[in-house]
């Protein structure tokens, strides 16, 4: 899958808040993606931080149905520190390896992460759409940023997500009664999209399956290679 372009790499944590706060500038906050969203690509990775490994795992699904296109992996070493709020300059090399191998450009992306929703407005989902040009969705299992209302105890219930007055994503109860997510823009989508296919996302279980699926195919790639 020939979309992904070369990333800047940083070598300081200096460095790497300037790339964020230059390239925060191209993020596009309105739906530039499919009317219909076909396939949707979850992304999600695995650490081990006492060998240095990072396994990253790519996997497309069908909208319909949930049938998986395909999936890769890919493990590497860990190249950048533990700094909050650069996640992206660890996860992104692997990551990006793992989508190039892709044969099929997805429709959509759905991180393990935040987007908007992040003390520059920069997060992973943001980085990922802006350096392959893909609408892009960050989902988190935490708040990163941010004060919120408590949503409806009903699947589809929400309540805006607000940093400093301004509305930075959305808290979206996926299933009756359980933890919400924190939905937030990457790229090429808009918030109230966003929500929309994450929910459409989420038939049976709190997370979206792309997530799901994600996650345990980055959680064995690093087994096995331990």
């Amino acid at each position: 899958m020939d979309i992904v372009t070369e990333h800047d790499r940083p070598s300081t944590p200096q460095e790497a808040v300037r790339i964020q706060e230059t390239l925060r500038g191209l993020v596009e906050l309105e739906d530039c993606c499919p009317q219909e969203i076909v396939t949707v690509t979850g992304l999600d990775v695995a650490y081990d931080e006492d060998s240095g490994l990072i396994a990253a795992a790519a996997v497309t699904l069908e909208t319909g149905g949930f049938r998986v296109v395909e999936k890769r992996t890919v493990v590497s070493r860990i190249s950048f520190p533990y700094e909050p709020g650069l996640f992206a300059f660890r996860e992104l090399p692997p990551l990006l390896d793992a989508l190039r191998a892709l044969d099929h450009v997805p429709d959509l992306l759905i991180c393990d992460g935040h987007g908007l929703a992040h003390p520059r407005r920069f997060g992973l989902a943001c980085h990922v759409g802006v350096v392959t040009g893909l609408p892009t969705v960050g989902v988190g299992k935490t708040r990163f940023v941010g004060e919120h209302d408590e949503p409806g105890a009903e699947r589809g219930s929400r309540v805006p997500l607000l940093d400093d007055g301004e509305v930075v994503g959305a808290v979206l109860r996926t299933q009756d009664g359980v933890k919400p997510l924190y939905v937030s823009v990457g790229h090429k989508i808009s918030l109230d999209n966003a929500c929309r296919q994450v929910l459409r996302l989420c038939p049976a279980f709190r997370q979206p399956e792309t997530t799901r699926q994600a996650d345990r195919l980055a959680r064995d790639a690093l087994k096995e290679a331990l």
